[in-house]
């Protein structure tokens, strides 16, 4: 009698969000798969730091199997070898029948750099997104500012962009955050002051870590700011 052969099953992907910094603003449902799934994948950048895991880093079990991901956070270098070796490692354990886990700082779905192993992935695997909190509403919250009211818009937008784009989208803006300072802050300050937004303008660094840093704006050292920090226009619309 010949045995019918059961095809292994496959493992199941996660993204997880697992916030801004401070690890009991994780979600319940994040730290139930963080400690539940065999395999847990973060990226490390390219000066070795490793936030993502430190973050959780008191929720990781000694049995759970690591795979850190270098991915480079400069725009002028090409990050799709980076992601698609990435990806690679990580199918190799999804094939095998292990779920994986993919740490992401904030939300995976909002700047996230699990969306890009979202779209190399998904298509492959049962794949399950859990949203986390974003450092830009964190940052709110931590600079005790109301973001919007009533009908307000809210823009998000990245330091990277030249300075003409970022002064076309900041025209007449409700409210904005701007993210991923870093060595863009200069321009960005400039940009700020030229349409008359930099009074309504709050800096803040590594929001919720124990690192965390709020400065006027006005006394930031454009040399010594980092990646993780982020600039708040906040809504003028008086609540009613």
């Amino acid at each position: 009698m010949t045995e019918e052969y059961a095809p292994q099953p496959i493992g199941r992907l996660y993204g997880l969000g697992i916030g801004p910094g401070d690890p009991e603003l994780l979600t319940l449902k994040a730290h139930r798969i963080l400690t539940a799934v065999p395999v847990i994948a973060y990226p490390t950048m390219e000066n070795g730091k490793v936030l993502a895991r430190a973050i959780v880093a008191g929720f990781i079990r000694p049995h759970q199997i690591e795979i850190p991901m270098p991915l480079p956070f400069s725009v002028e270098r090409s990050s799709q070898p980076y992601y698609d070796r990435a990806a690679e490692k990580i199918a190799h354990y999804l094939n095998a029948g292990q779920d994986v886990a993919v740490l992401c700082e904030g939300d995976p779905m909002l700047y996230g750099s699990f969306m890009y192993l979202f779209q190399r992935l998904a298509r492959q695997f049962p794949t399950e997104v859990v949203p986390g909190i974003s450092s830009t509403l964190a940052s709110a919250a931590m600079l005790g500012a109301p973001i919007t009211f009533r009908n307000d818009v809210l823009s998000i937008l990245p330091a990277t962009l030249d300075a003409a784009n970022l002064r076309d989208r900041l025209v007449g803006v409700d409210a904005a955050i701007i993210i991923k300072l870093g060595r863009h802050f200069a321009k960005v300050r400039g940009v700020l002051e030229q349409l008359g937004l930099l009074n309504r303008a709050l800096y803040i660094e590594r929001a919720t870590q124990p690192n965390q840093r709020i400065l006027p704006i006005t006394e930031v050292d454009p040399t010594k700011v980092p990646y993780w920090s982020l600039i708040l226009i906040p809504s003028q619309t008086q609540p009613q």
